[in-house]
């Protein structure tokens, strides 16, 4: 009996022994003075039993059979469903096997077969998190993952993510190599779906900012000393899309990507594991139908303000001229202009004044064609034939490893030196270097 019946009780032997009236004691109870009354009777039927719940100790309707519990248990246990968590299960259980179980139920289920260990509930160390902006699109997380999305299934991939501030509505592409390129389709795939944002939060990564080269051994000028360097590529086109960008001090400044990152990396991880998911291709596919809309309806949120921040494209921003390696090139007198290890011929029609000597922008698209650019006109230019390459002289090989031999004319200058009329070497000792008749006096 529990101190609750307990007290059920001394309020119904008042109401027995007439010390209150069973208005009072159904107003002490909470309960209706007809339920009062069959206490009562029950109470002088039964005795102090009568307080006690009559399905208590009993098994509950709604209790699933053992033999589900069982096959549960069986299901989970597959290497397959290693690591999943409570939540998760029942999702899987109730989509794959048409096993419908609360997580609370199969928590215990699971802590009792030793799937799941409990984590203690501690009050850690309070972080005030900085607030949400107000509207969608005023602020963009973007960050990529390296992490063994396939474990060990396939090739190694990068997950890139661009998260609102304001909502958390996710878009995300796994991609072979965290470089320019690949950053750059995943921003033109944001901005032809939801326009251009007001800002991107980013890291200090070398995509987004050009780190300086500061010897060692000298000491980091301040900002205001250090001159200006060039932007990078994304920095570029961001500055043509009019969108700011803000970089991150520390990984924890960037925390809602962050945690965004914590979550693909257990739950999609271990859904793709379920799903099979080998490849590149395949790895998008299940991200894109079945991750991101299950982010997007569970985990969204509504932003404080109904505006939205985005801001459409206008006829200016052409994304596949923005988007792409962008050089600065100087055209030569013949018209030409190099790009990498090529020469490019800048067609007469395109010929303009001011051209020769001048600065082209050369744009390299991602479908590998350039496009070359004077003073906001394209220009036509085709590639120039390769240039032969000279002949490569090869040295006459000596026989023998031995040195050549003299040639005829200078073995004949050699015994003309040698074999003529000399003085005796005494006689050319008294020679008077001072004199400058022609003849030798004796």
């Amino acid at each position: 009996m529990t101190q609750r019946d307990r007290d059920r009780l001394v309020v119904l032997k008042k109401a027995e022994k007439k010390l209150i009236t069973q208005q009072q004691a159904a107003e002490e109870l909470s309960l209706s003075e007809r339920q009062v009354r069959r206490m009562l009777v029950r109470l002088k039927e039964e005795g102090d039993s009568a307080v006690v719940h009559k399905l208590r100790g009993q098994r509950s309707n709604r209790r699933l059979a053992d033999q589900t519990i069982e096959t549960i248990v069986r299901v989970l246990s597959q290497e397959v469903y290693q690591g999943f968590g409570p939540t998760l299960a029942s999702e899987h259980l109730r989509r794959k096997h048409k096993i419908t179980i609360g997580r609370e139920c199969l928590r215990k289920a699971m802590i009792k077969a030793g799937l799941w260990r409990s984590r203690k509930q501690r009050v850690e160390s309070i972080h005030e998190w900085r607030p949400r902006r107000s509207c969608r699109g005023e602020l963009v997380q973007w960050d990529t993952s390296t992490h063994d999305w396939l474990e060990g299934r396939g090739e190694r991939l990068y997950l890139i993510h661009m998260i609102d501030d304001a909502t958390s509505e996710l878009l995300a592409r796994f991609v072979r190599s965290d470089s320019t390129e690949s950053n750059m389709q995943v921003l033109r795939d944001y901005l032809e779906r939801n326009g251009r944002p007001v800002a991107f939060y980013t890291d200090k990564a070398a995509l987004f900012q050009t780190t300086p080269r500061v010897p060692r051994d000298q000491a980091q000028l301040c900002r205001d000393e250090c001159e200006p360097l060039p932007p990078t590529q994304i920095g570029r086109a961001l500055a043509e899309l009019g969108i700011a960008w803000i970089p991150a001090h520390s990984p924890q400044a960037k925390g809602r990507v962050e945690r965004s990152f914590a979550t693909a990396q257990d739950r999609l991880v271990k859904e793709m594991r379920v799903a099979g998911v080998r490849t590149l291709e395949q790895a998008n596919r299940f991200l894109h139908d079945d991750f991101l809309p299950w982010w997007n309806q569970h985990l969204v949120i509504a932003a404080a303000h109904p505006a939205d921040a985005h801001r459409p494209l206008g006829q200016d921003h052409d994304l596949a001229a923005i988007l792409c390696a962008v050089e600065k090139r100087q055209v030569n007198n013949d018209y030409t202009i190099q790009v990498g290890h090529r020469f490019y011929q800048i067609e007469r029609e395109s010929v303009r004044t001011g051209l020769r000597g001048g600065v082209v922008r050369v744009e390299r698209r991602g479908d590998g064609n350039i496009a070359v650019r004077f003073q906001n006109r394209y220009l036509k230019a085709k590639p120039c034939p390769e240039r032969p390459k000279p002949a490569k002289t090869r040295p006459t090989p000596t026989s023998g490893g031995c040195k050549p031999q003299p040639s005829p004319a200078m073995r004949e200058s050699m015994s003309a030196m040698f074999d003529g009329p000399t003085l005796p070497t005494w006689l050319a000792g008294k020679i008077d270097r001072t004199r400058t008749v022609d003849k030798l006096e004796e």
